[in-house]
């Protein structure tokens, strides 16, 4: 506690140059990854697939992962350089004290007395800098959903549906965003300088309750679950969840084919409460085995304790962000280096602090990086003990070829970006040997290729 007090003290420095610290952070972030980039582009120029994957991939499925690839890898570089551009404006222009100062004449002009206070403040100056990040993200979503996306074959939402998740996304903020601010700025205000341990019991409390109520109140406005129909899919995983005393509740299906042909499996609930999601994409690209394979895969994690530990990881994760934050939210100099002079908001102070700390949550990143991809070996072999080698390899290269997915990658890239292995070390780790070229389950109707992919904590 006194170390984080003389700390405070010390970073507190009249005229310090914090704006232009923050910026050349979040510059030299971009430079780096654009390096990244680089050399991951130089793979995506290959003209053959690994060895191991030769036998499994056409050289025209090949050719269109490699330009996918580059597509993406143009569109990052791109973004971040937009992304760039809207970060110096927002500084340059002191953007943050005019609509802080907005939202408080908004407040005055349309609002009782009884919601002048720094909290009414703070929740309508997030909203309108939701909005806005919405409002200039919208160019580069439109591109990379409507042409991007669309020219591979992924797309499957209509602009009607676009727009539809936009205003729900809004909305939900709308709602969701005054309490949750208003409980973490009371805490801060009347706690004192040990408020990080009370944020930290705050956050903890809140996201055991966002994984109760999110499928309950949140994932409905987005998507249909259904229960799995009766038959040997659906036995077969309740044989499996029985056999590793998984405490499975419900079985449900999501219509995820709405907005694209991603396919995903995965599990939430509470600890004596699971239900496991698949999604329709998954069940119909792939053998009942393969399905059961990918969720054997995904039970590991539980099994395996990955969910408990990675919640812990998060917990110490809080604790270290609200502990640091408390250097900070009185820093006198930090505050006035971006405009704020008179006034000294909470959550301007948290928002810069988080640029500030940009380059520690690399690191954390790509630490977190290499436990993923650990876990994801360790989930592998725990399918692969189940007896699901075969199944899995298969749907393993399936998802591969559906996806269009990177089939190799630079090794300095991958270790900053991937959260899992690339396909080759996956299959090396389970030690297959290919017997028969895979085949990927099409349906007669479908005019476009269909594309799976796996993305988050859930993926396979």
């Amino acid at each position: 506690m006194d170390f984080l007090q003389r700390l405070a003290r010390f970073l507190d420095r009249p005229l310090f140059p914090w704006k232009k610290l923050i910026i050349g952070f979040s510059v030299g972030q971009f430079v780096f990854e654009a390096f990244l980039g680089i050399r991951q582009y130089r793979v995506l120029q290959k003209t053959k697939p690994p060895a191991v994957l030769q036998h499994e991939v056409s050289q025209e499925v090949f050719d269109k992962s490699q330009a996918y690839g580059r597509a993406k890898a143009k569109f990052a570089l791109f973004n971040g350089l937009y992304g760039q551009i809207q970060n110096f404006a927002f500084y340059h222009f002191d953007i943050l004290p005019k609509l802080w100062s907005w939202s408080g004449n908004l407040l005055l002009r349309f609002a009782s007395a009884r919601f002048s206070g720094e909290i009414s403040q703070s929740v309508v100056f997030i909203l309108s800098f939701i909005a806005i990040h919405t409002i200039v993200s919208l160019p580069s979503n439109i591109y990379q959903t409507f042409v991007l996306e669309e020219k591979f074959g992924f797309n499957k939402q209509t602009p009607k549906l676009f727009v539809t998740d936009m205003i729900k996304s809004q909305l939900l903020a709308l709602v969701l965003t005054p309490p949750i601010l208003s409980g973490f700025l009371a805490i801060i205000k009347k706690t004192g300088n040990q408020f990080f341990y009370y944020l930290w019991a705050f956050g903890a409390f809140l996201q055991v309750f966002m994984i109760t109520i999110y499928p309950i109140a949140i994932l409905p406005l987005f998507n249909k679950l259904s229960p799995l129909e009766e038959g040997k899919l659906k036995n077969d995983v309740e044989d499996l969840a029985k056999k590793l005393k998984f405490p499975l509740h419900e079985l449900h299906v999501i219509d995820g084919s709405k907005r694209s042909a991603h396919s995903n499996a995965y599990f939430f609930g509470l600890p004596w409460k699971k239900h496991i999601v698949i999604y329709d994409t998954l069940i119909e690209k792939s053998e009942t085995e393969e399905v059961t394979a990918v969720l054997a895969h995904e039970l590991g994690h539980w099994s395996l304790g990955h969910t408990t530990k990675l919640f812990g990881i998060s917990q110490a994760h809080f604790f270290y962000i609200f502990a640091l934050f408390s250097v900070f939210v009185n820093n006198n100099s930090l505050y006035a280096d971006f405009g704020f002079h008179k006034e000294h908001p909470i959550i301007v102070g948290f928002l810069l602090f988080s640029d500030i700390l940009g380059p520690a949550d690399n690191v954390i990143k790509f630490l977190m990086n290499i436990l993923s991809r650990r876990f994801e070996f360790q989930a592998d072999a725990f399918a692969n003990n189940l007896g699901y080698n075969a199944e899995l390899a298969s749907s393993l290269i399936k998802l591969q070829i559906q996806n269009l997915s990177t089939m190799d990658a630079d090794w300095m890239f991958a270790s900053y970006h991937f959260s899992h292995p690339i396909l080759s070390e996956r299959l090396k780790a389970l030690d297959w040997k290919a017997t028969k070229k895979v085949e990927v389950k099409e349906k007669v109707e479908q005019k476009k290729e269909d594309v799976a992919t796996t993305t988050g904590r859930d993926e396979l």
